[in-house]
């Protein structure tokens, strides 16, 4: 058996002359607001990204599965809470306790007998309760 390594073939590398996109262009002496966003440098756009992103909460609410709905006070507000509570927590994926948590924290408790989940098919053999009395 034939234990001797072979050497590695060097790794693939862009020439020296090809710009990067990304790269940034040499310091103007206009002051970066007043140049058009075509003529802003790759870290200005992201910064102004940035900025405009943390000016409006807008984003940390879209859902992107129903991101052309209109949502209800409610829902904005539990969304909301929801937000706030993992960065506070700095827990990202929330287990279904903490957000009972959340839920019951605005306000929410149990007051009637549950119903059917919306969209759910009625579970044979568990009819209504009260259809039985």
């Amino acid at each position: 058996m034939n234990h001797s390594a072979e050497p590695a073939a060097p790794a693939a590398t862009l020439p020296r002359d090809t710009e990067h996109p990304m790269e940034e262009l040499p310091p103007s002496n206009e002051p970066s607001s007043s140049r058009s966003p075509e003529r802003r440098t790759a870290r200005e756009r992201a910064v102004h990204a940035a900025e405009k992103r943390n000016q409006s909460d807008r984003r940390r609410l879209i859902d992107p599965t129903t991101c052309e709905r209109d949502y209800t006070d409610e829902e904005t507000e539990f969304m909301t809470a929801m937000e706030r509570y993992k960065r506070e927590n700095r827990r990202p994926f929330p287990t279904w306790s903490e957000v009972l948590e959340v839920i019951r924290s605005l306000g929410y408790r149990k007051v009637a007998d549950s119903e059917p989940l919306p969209g759910s098919k009625p579970v044979k053999g568990s009819a209504d309760k009260s259809a039985k009395n």
